[in-house]
């Protein structure tokens, strides 16, 4: 029992130490884990920051000083590539294969794979899904809850529900 108090108190600590920082409360690994240190250990670029939460497959790539939200998917196993100065807001679903084939063949299909890129300066807001295959240029925004399907160049600046504003 000692050692659980222990924890406890450890745990209060730092919830008291986050929210005198930064005013918000986080998971107890997020408490326990240092965003930036986290996105080192997986070579993220520097001033890079990660929460400890965030689910990251295969090959994944992240530039320098950008922010990776909390419950994040990035999914690297057809690889991915993110940029600097990106924003990938809470709930973001980055893909980079699907299993559509594969589970309407009955397995006789194999997993669809296609390398995701991300530019340099974008913004995605939260809850968006990204599809496989898809290349966004520098400097889009994307509206939360999108779902991105297609390529969006670098020119454009606006993204939401497929409707584009230039």
């Amino acid at each position: 029992m000692a050692i659980e108090k222990e924890l406890l108190d450890l745990l209060k600590k730092k919830r008291r130490e986050k929210k005198k920082k930064f005013n918000r409360h986080v998971s107890i690994l997020d408490l326990l884990s240092d965003r930036e240190e986290t996105a080192r250990f997986y070579n993220f670029g520097k001033g890079t920051t990660c929460y400890n939460n965030v689910l990251i497959l295969g090959d994944v790539k992240v530039g320098k000083n950008t922010w990776i939200g909390p419950n994040v998917i990035l999914d690297g196993t057809g690889g991915l590539e993110i940029g600097d100065y990106v924003s990938i807001s809470a709930g973001v679903q980055i893909y980079s294969h699907h299993t559509v084939e594969w589970s309407i063949s009955y397995g006789k299909e194999g997993i669809k794979k296609k390398k995701t890129k991300i530019g340099n300066g974008v913004y995605i807001g939260p809850n968006s899904i990204i599809q496989m295959g898809v290349t966004i240029g520098n400097k889009v925004i994307i509206g939360a809850q999108s779902l991105v399907n297609k390529n969006i160049r670098s020119k454009l600046k606006y993204y939401r529900e497929d409707v584009y504003v230039k």
